[in-house]
């Protein structure tokens, strides 16, 4: 980015924190439900996913911009509920319009105008996601920047995100160790392992043989049971960053007796779906860090009010990811520049799960493990139409649902 250019956008920032910002009135809102290939397989343990689905929404308001928005989902009910058939029902036939036509002067009034449908986070948040695009562009600011201004005194952004790198389930030791270096390797400074049960003590042993010096972290995605405490103790001795969401998608109170269990914070993830059931894991101990995915909560709205939260209690923080494209990883970014997320975020490089994204320019990984923020009003990339729509195409071709 030229001088000229970052000292245009600094001054459209500090303008807005001083004036109105303009308002929007939403003209039509369409969507794009895309599947695109991953690089490699990715196994947790719900099991291998090998493409990205996900419902892009684009929104249009009547002065003519258009704001861009991800439901990021998966093929089938693994990590949530929803799925690109439900979230494209519940987007199509409820969310978007009760959307259209409404006129919004914060897009924090978003989550109002749909307050009377419950449940679909995922789909919630993809089309909220568009209404904070189509209001930064509209008020040339950075989506970044937009998110500061709502934000506690003084947390403007610090115009990168630090990253670290999630690696999924290898079929061997030496296979996940040879994964952990080749990352090192190219830049990132956090490694994220998958585990499940029978696949944790003895992989932190290899990887902490390998690399005691990493900062390291384990996932298991809810595979282990409250009588599982004891064996989880075993990993208190490699050095572990956190351990994320152990127990139940669903569970804060058994994750309070664990924590007083074991030295590893405990990081809580799927059990975390509003700012009141933060508050709740504060209150029982079942929390030592949070990772906030703004999907997961609705939209960002509520991520704000939940990184209000964070900030005010001193709870550590760092930003999921559900394997974005480029529109929802733009956003993440954007998100987690923001100075309260203070744990390396789980946004990794374009080059790290796609050949080609759906968006222009690619995020690359830069010094310190580190994404720079993307130039330009609102998210800051650029859909690339031809690629939409063969992403597009491969959906209706390949979807495993059958049928368009």
């Amino acid at each position: 980015m030229t001088g000229g250019w970052r000292n245009a956008l600094n001054l459209a920032r500090l303008m807005a924190k001083g004036k109105d910002l303009k308002a929007i009135t939403i003209r039509s809102i369409d969507l794009h439900t895309v599947l695109l290939p991953y690089l490699a397989p990715f196994e947790t343990s719900f099991g291998a996913e090998t493409d990205k689905v996900a419902v892009l929404v684009e929104l249009a308001t009547d002065a003519g911009v258009v704001g861009w928005g991800e439901c990021s989902i998966e093929l089938w009910p693994g990590y949530g509920y929803e799925t690109a058939v439900t979230a494209e029902h519940i987007l199509a036939e409820f969310l978007a319009p009760a959307a259209v036509g409404e006129t919004l002067a914060d897009p924090r009034d978003f989550p109002a105008l749909i307050k009377r449908f419950r449940g679909s986070h995922h789909a919630r948040a993809g089309l909220e996601a568009a209404v904070w695009d189509a209001f930064a562009k509209t008020n040339d600011m950075r989506l970044t920047d937009c998110f500061a201004h709502y934000a506690p005194a003084g947390h403007e952004s610090e115009e990168r995100a630090t990253v670290g790198v999630s690696i999924g389930i290898q079929p061997s030791l030496e296979a996940t160790v040879a994964v952990v270096s080749e990352r090192l390797a190219q830049g990132y400074g956090r490694v994220k392992l998958k585990i499940k049960r029978g696949w944790d003590v003895e992989l932190a042993r290899a990887v902490r043989a390998a690399h005691p010096d990493i900062l390291l972290m384990l996932d298991a995605n809810s595979d282990y049971r409250p009588e599982d405490a004891e064996h989880l103790a075993q990993l208190d001795e490699f050095n572990l960053l956190m351990i994320e969401q152990p127990l139940s998608h669903d569970d804060i109170y058994h994750h309070g007796h664990l924590q007083k269990r074991l030295k590893t914070p405990v990081c809580l993830d799927e059990s975390v779906k509003s700012a009141s059931d933060l508050q709740i894991a504060l209150q029982v101990g079942a929390i030592g860090i949070l990772n906030l995915k703004p999907a997961r909560v609705g939209g960002f709205t509520e991520s704000l009010e939940m990184y209000r939260i964070c900030a005010e209690n001193d709870l550590p923080l760092w930003i999921g990811g559900m394997l974005e494209i480029g529109v929802g990883r733009a956003a993440n970014v954007s998100f987690a520049a923001l100075p309260a997320v203070n744990l390396p975020s789980d946004i990794s490089a374009t080059d790290r799960y796609f050949a080609a994204d759906l968006t222009e320019p690619a995020f690359t990984l830069g010094p310190e493990s580190t994404l720079a923020v993307a130039d330009g009003y609102g998210i800051g990339v650029e859909v690339q139409r031809d690629r939409l729509e063969a992403a597009k195409r491969r959906w209706r071709e390949q979807n495993p649902y059958g049928g368009a």
